[in-house]
């Protein structure tokens, strides 16, 4: 049965790595959902937060093959434990004043920001789990929204360190 996993990678900061993760997954049939990549708490390392959807078996063999790769240090299903996930969204609306409390009240509802005011258009920041992006984005849909930029999930385990 498939699910959705979110999947930790520790790589070496060297250039390719990145495409052959990506390449391994798409090779295994794993559509990666998001993928977002940055340092991490050592130096030389960066840490890949992968979410993707299979079963269970196909994301061992995943895992297993990641850690033949040279500069994969550590592969953590992060979704197989207590996890905080966030993600940040962008999203331009059409707003004429007139227009403006309604879609202010929305933006206030999901303790959004306003970070951009146009003529015609707002851009609202939104920090959340993907559902609540999702949420808003529906929510804004009938204002008419004009383009939307999504950092994908990063996420860690709850608690002690790993």
């Amino acid at each position: 049965m498939s699910h959705r996993h979110t999947i930790s990678v520790l790589v070496n900061n060297q250039p390719g790595v990145l495409q052959r993760v990506s390449g391994l997954f798409g090779r295994r049939g794993f559509n990666i959902e998001s993928i977002t990549v940055g340092e991490s708490e050592e130096s030389g390392l960066s840490r890949m937060v992968i979410v993707t959807t299979g079963d269970e078996k196909t994301l061992e063999q995943v895992s297993k093959q990641l850690y033949k790769l040279i500069d994969v240090i550590k592969v953590i299903d992060l979704s197989s434990n207590p996890m905080v996930a966030r993600e940040l969204a962008l999203i331009k609306v059409n707003a004429e004043p007139s227009a403006r409390p309604e879609v202010l009240g929305v933006v206030e509802t999901f303790r959004a920001s306003v970070v951009d005011i146009g003529p015609s258009s707002l851009i609202v920041q939104v920090v959340g789990d993907s559902l609540k992006i999702d949420a808003m984005i529906e929510l804004l849909k009938p204002y008419g929204i004009r383009e939307i930029s999504r950092t994908g999930v990063t996420a860690m385990i709850r608690g002690a360190v790993k």
